[in-house]
């Protein structure tokens, strides 16, 4: 395993952070690493390599965001094996596949199974950079929105169970009065309940509290 490589301009002894995007690069090929991870670092993207996916497996945190460059075939886990083991453990890192011409039909297969995308050898570096990019702003946004749906969980929790009540009811489109009717309440008391609601979920329309609501689904 190589270290970890600071993106040019980086602090000495900065380290990596957690919010920080990490190119994982997995190739048994010691001069393919290299080359991978030089090329990464030229677009100021922090990398580690791994001689295998064991390695990787072993070292590799839940929550870092970043992306996997993966060989399709090594000794032990095969670049197919390691995608599924991420899927398995929770690891949502998207994966790139490296595949000969003859392993095409493979690569094919790590798309079905959740691959981002997969480049052939010899690729253009070009396209290895913009595909590693675009999966870097993939994790980057799937890890937004993961924290943006635990903060609406965590207000959820905050409501009382009426609360909770009135504000499913409002979800499906019941009025004022129909809750009111459906709890044994008064009105004014259904108001003062989505008043509360809208406030603990920090909403400032109707219609934010609904796309809070939408989107934990």
């Amino acid at each position: 395993m190589t270290p970890l490589k600071p993106a040019p301009g980086s602090l000495p002894g900065q380290g990596s952070f957690p919010d920080e995007p990490i190119v994982f690069v997995v190739d048994d090929d010691q001069a393919a690493r290299e080359s991978l991870s030089r090329l990464i670092g030229s677009v100021h993207l922090r990398v580690r390599s791994f001689a295998s996916a064991a390695e990787f497996l072993a070292a590799c945190s839940p929550g870092q965001p970043g992306c996997v460059i993966a060989d399709v075939r090594m000794p032990g886990l095969s670049g197919l094996d390691l995608q599924a083991e991420l899927c398995r453990r929770g690891i949502d890192l998207p994966v790139i596949v490296v595949t000969g011409h003859g392993d095409v039909p493979m690569a094919v297969r790590a798309m079905k199974a959740g691959a981002l995308d997969f480049v052939e050898k010899p690729f253009n570096d070009q396209v290895l950079i913009d595909l590693v990019q675009n999966a870097v702003k993939h994790s980057l946004a799937a890890r937004r929105s993961e924290r943006e749906k635990k903060g609406v969980r965590a207000r959820l929790e905050q409501l009382t169970p009426r609360e909770r009540q009135v504000l499913d009811m409002i979800a499906a489109g019941e009025s004022n009065k129909g809750i009111a009717s459906a709890l044994g309440i008064s009105e004014k008391t259904v108001e003062a309940h989505r008043a509360h609601v809208m406030d603990k979920m920090q909403a400032k329309s109707f219609a934010e509290l609904m796309k809070l609501v939408i989107a934990l689904d």
